[in-house]
């Protein structure tokens, strides 16, 4: 699963982009790591009627038996992350531009960089947490695709049809969690560099 992406766009632009209020966001672009704030979009709960751009931290407090923060959701019935999933308004759109995997045998792994052409900004399926100090998110991941799978066979981010923001964001959990499936290949693309 990927540990970096990028978010290049101002947040004004994310903002017009998924419809979502930009408040004071001071974002202007750059790349997201663990442990980094960046911007992601809530709603108002089940209407859905209003979004929002805030900023938080990306990776949640550990499980119990854990030591690290969690930056992504694999298992969508565990019991760590199912009460999460279930309720809308702990659910929330992680914009992006690209995201990273690495690539290649061992010692010789290179980045690649995933993006999706026809969306420029385009979102990950996220949940969110309140952490020790300041609230936080995670992305879901799935099976890769065909695309990712050549590159990276372990996981990808669920990416999020523009169609689909609205259920993600407020639907009842048995539709919002039919969107957790790999993104169609034949609409990404893949370079050694993020697209300009």
């Amino acid at each position: 699963m990927t540990n970096l992406y990028r978010l290049d766009a101002p947040a004004s632009r994310i903002a017009a982009t998924f419809g979502a209020e930009a408040g004071g966001d001071p974002w202007t672009g750059d790349y997201v790591a663990p442990a980094r704030p960046a911007p992601i979009i809530v709603s108002d709960g089940r209407s859905g009627s209003r979004r929002y751009l805030r900023p938080k931290l990306w990776g949640v407090p550990p499980p119990p038996q854990g030591d690290r923060p969690v930056t992504s959701v694999r298992n969508l019935e565990s019991p760590f992350w199912i009460g999460t999933l279930r309720h809308a308004e702990l659910r929330c759109l992680v914009p992006a531009t690209a995201f990273a995997l690495w690539s290649g045998q061992a010692g010789a792994k290179k980045q690649r960089w995933f993006s999706v052409p026809s969306q420029p900004v385009f979102a990950f399926a996220g949940v969110l947490r309140q952490g020790e100090d300041w609230p936080c998110f995670a992305i879901l991941t799935t099976d890769a695709n065909r695309l990712v799978e050549h590159h990276n066979p372990s996981a990808m981010p669920v990416i999020l049809h523009p169609e689909d923001y609205a259920c993600w964001l407020s639907g009842e959990w048995r539709d919002a969690v039919r969107l957790a499936a790999p993104y169609p290949s034949q609409l990404m693309a893949v370079g050694d560099t993020p697209p300009v």
